[in-house]
């Protein structure tokens, strides 16, 4: 009986050692870096006053391009074309509670957060938007959301009153993940002022799908458009300098993540 005693306390300490890699939670959490980075760039998203002011700071330059692209003359209606998520709409609270699991993004679970249409906004993102309606320039909303996230997305945006918050403003990915093809539809009825994303690929189609060293180049090849035409907003959640890490690959295990990730860090 003693020994089956002892044979339980350490079947249950092993189980304790593997639930904590798995969540990230234990003295182990770096054996999960996605999950853990995830975490951290959440809490460093909801909590610091940091991330808040680089959000005024992109919407203040925004409002400042936008006045000045007012005075000069159009041709054509003008427009703002904006990415959703990270860029004005905060989904830290997905990647928390996937994180606590050990996990990281999946479809499904993206699509019942969406569904729930109850992303907060970030701050100083609607004040923008809301002026530049009130100059009469229209909103555009390109996003790599799926049409199935359609209903969700737009009551999101609805239940904050953003403006042009409706099907024909509302552009969502169809079969392909550039934004580029989307972008020139706008382009062809709208002159776009203004560019605003969380990920480079929101501006340019130089950054889809890269690597890291060719978007990092593209970066420097378009220096003069970075708080001119192009508003960056922070996301160290995810993106695709992630995804350049991984290869542009998006059937890699945990496991061949992490490698990944260890891989192009630098230590003394």
């Amino acid at each position: 009986m003693r020994r089956l005693s002892i044979i339980l306390v350490l079947l249950a300490a092993l189980s304790a050692c593997s639930t904590s890699r798995q969540t990230g939670t234990g003295s182990t959490g770096t054996a999960n870096l996605v999950a853990d980075g995830k975490i951290w760039s959440s809490f460093f998203q909801q909590s610091a006053g940091e991330y808040r002011a680089l959000c005024l700071q992109a919407f203040n330059i925004a409002r400042l391009r936008l006045d000045e692209a007012l005075k000069a003359p159009h041709s054509k209606p003008l427009a703002i074309v904006t990415d959703i998520d990270e860029t004005f709409l905060d989904n830290s609270p997905y990647a928390v509670d996937q994180a606590f699991k050990g996990k990281d993004y999946d479809a499904a679970s993206w699509n019942a957060w969406t569904t729930r249409g109850i992303a907060d906004t970030l701050t100083g993102g609607l004040a923008f938007f809301n002026y530049a309606a009130s100059k009469g320039v229209e909103v555009y909303y390109i996003t790599n959301r799926h049409e199935r996230e359609r209903e969700g997305t737009l009551r999101n945006l609805q239940h904050f009153s953003f403006p042009y918050a409706d099907n024909k403003h509302l552009i969502l990915r169809q079969n392909v993940s550039s934004k580029e093809g989307r972008r020139n539809q706008v382009a062809a009825t709208h002159e776009i002022v203004l560019l605003l994303g969380d990920n480079l690929s929101d501006f340019n189609a130089l950054f889809d799908k890269k690597s890291v060293a060719e978007r990092n180049a593209s970066v420097q090849q378009l220096a003069d458009y970075f708080g001119k035409r192009y508003i960056v907003l922070p996301n160290t959640n995810y993106g695709g300098w992630e995804d350049a890490v991984y290869g542009n690959r998006y059937d890699l295990t945990p496991a061949q993540k992490d490698s990944a990730i260890r891989s192009v860090l630098k230590r003394p």
